[in-house]
């Protein structure tokens, strides 16, 4: 999902969740938008996920799409080593809401 389609959705719709997802060892951020019907859409630009260097460029971004809500998901890989089920699948207990 490109930015202009985010504003779009962002403007037609009210019942969605946004996650910034970072990975361990990773200094990069990336967006992904879920809608009610469980579908999950990445931020993409020119179609390649947005990457982000810090939280700040995600909140300029998400502020000018009209969003003030997101969670903060993070991928721990040695979870999924060692067996676990990775966290951030099941967001509800691994998510940190972020209001800006």
């Amino acid at each position: 999902m490109e930015l202009k389609a985010l504003k779009q959705f962002v403007a037609s719709h009210d019942n969605f969740e946004i996650r910034v997802i970072t990975h361990s060892g990773s200094r990069f951020y990336q967006v992904e938008l879920e809608d009610v019907e469980g579908e999950r859409h990445m931020l993409m630009q020119r179609n390649k996920p947005m990457l982000f260097r810090s939280l700040d460029d995600v909140y300029l971004e998400l502020k000018r799409a009209g969003i003030h809500r997101a969670y903060l998901v993070q991928h721990v890989p040695q979870d999924e080593v060692i067996g676990h089920d990775a966290h951030y699948s099941s967001p509800l207990t691994s998510r940190m809401p972020l209001v800006f």
